[in-house]
């Protein structure tokens, strides 16, 4: 029954991903306040091409596809102000994403962007399709899982940290909670469950307390952040937006360790179940070996990670003859390296500390989920542990 749920949820997904009448249609309740359009006419005789950067205007006319003003035909001036990071030109049959209201009885309207959300429901089908005839039932609970965490931190975190009260609190809060979803959803109440959510906890933990006791003395402001200075204004200087490049580097060094943790956790399971009877000290043994295998790559693997959103700084840092020094030393580029080294001083962490974990929770003889019934578990640990 579980193979053909699968199936039914694989086929599913299929059908959305590549029904463009649906597409659309999903992506019209997702944006309740704006239409779908599409352009049916173009003017651009307002807009002047100075080089690869535009300015002036275009004169649109969009037919709406969906919700109150379907069938509506408006005209709407795009404005370009040069600025190549925000305008978009738009070609005949795009669509785009109109916001419309009334004004003296007159309906108005001004595209917002290119619809990109039925590409990116395409391409995020494909995936889950994938994840699933991989994964399955495990891919499922993750996907699961996934979507938890984004309606968590989208209604919770963020309008919390949004208040400017108890930042730094309320993200290491709200990561124990998204990490026990996460882990218990995939792994169960199982002894992998619990050796990856203690491990996590650690590497968390960790992560914090680094980031509290040594980020001040790199008189680090959190100003490099995108958008810091509009956050801040907008909040009436309410805001500590150091506070926010604090929680900025605990969320992203903890999906890495829940990574890893889960990682280790699952490789102890195996040497168990293969071996029964392998001892406790072995186990231990097997795990840090393994471990050492992983983090090694995982490193790299946050450098990369971080480094690859500032391709084009790095190509201006070469074009400008800029030495070594300089670079390293600017505020922007030291906040990543603060970011990329305590999250690696997290995940060093996290290995050995959830393959110690994992080699006593596997070496008791008792059920995970009845783990508060049960008399002298600690009296167990404690006795493996001096062993």
């Amino acid at each position: 029954m579980k193979k053909i749920g699968v199936i039914l949820i694989v086929f599913l997904f299929i059908f959305l991903g590549f029904n463009e009448e649906l597409r659309d249609h999903i992506s019209g309740k997702i944006f309740k306040k704006e239409q779908i359009g599409r352009v049916l006419l173009i003017d651009n005789s307002n807009m002047i091409v100075q080089g690869i950067s535009r300015i002036g205007s275009q004169r649109l006319e969009v037919e709406i596809l969906n919700g109150d003003f379907k069938g509506k035909v408006l005209e709407i001036d795009n404005l370009l102000n040069g600025s190549m990071e925000y305008d978009e030109v738009y070609s005949k049959g795009d669509k785009v994403l109109v916001a419309i209201w009334e004004n003296d009885g007159e309906t108005k309207g001004k595209v917002l962007s290119l619809l990109r959300m039925d590409k990116v429901i395409e391409l995020g089908c494909i995936f889950i399709v994938l994840l699933l005839i991989y994964a399955r039932m495990i891919g499922l609970k993750s996907l699961i899982s996934f979507i938890g965490s984004v309606v968590i931190i989208w209604k919770y975190l963020i309008p919390a940290l949004k208040s400017g009260e108890n930042i730094f609190f309320i993200t290491i809060i709200t990561l124990v909670f998204l990490s026990a979803l996460i882990i218990f959803l995939v792994a169960g109440f199982t002894r992998k469950g619990f050796t990856a959510f203690l491990g996590t906890m650690f590497g968390l933990f960790t992560t914090a307390s680094l980031t509290f006791l040594f980020g001040d003395i790199f008189r680090i402001d959190g100003m490099n952040q995108p958008f810091a200075q509009s956050v801040v204004f907008a909040s009436a200087m309410r805001i500590d937006i150091l506070k926010i490049f604090y929680s900025a580097i605990v969320i992203g060094a903890s999906g890495a360790a829940m990574d890893i943790a889960m990682d280790m956790a699952a490789t102890i399971e195996e040497l168990k179940y293969h071996t029964p009877e392998i001892s406790t000290n072995q186990l231990i043994k097997s795990g840090f070996n393994v471990g050492r295998s992983v983090i090694g790559t995982m490193t790299t693997t946050l450098l990369l990670a971080y480094s690859g959103g500032f391709l084009t700084l790095m190509m201006l840092f070469l074009e400008r003859d800029m030495t070594l020094l300089q670079i390293l030393n600017m505020k922007l580029i030291t906040s990543e390296i603060i970011k990329i080294i305590i999250g690696s001083i997290g995940l060093v962490v996290v290995a050995p500390m959830t393959t110690y974990i994992g080699g006593i929770i596997y070496s008791l003889e008792i059920d995970m989920r009845c783990i508060f019934k049960r008399e002298g578990l600690f009296k167990k640990i404690i006795s493996i542990i001096l062993k």
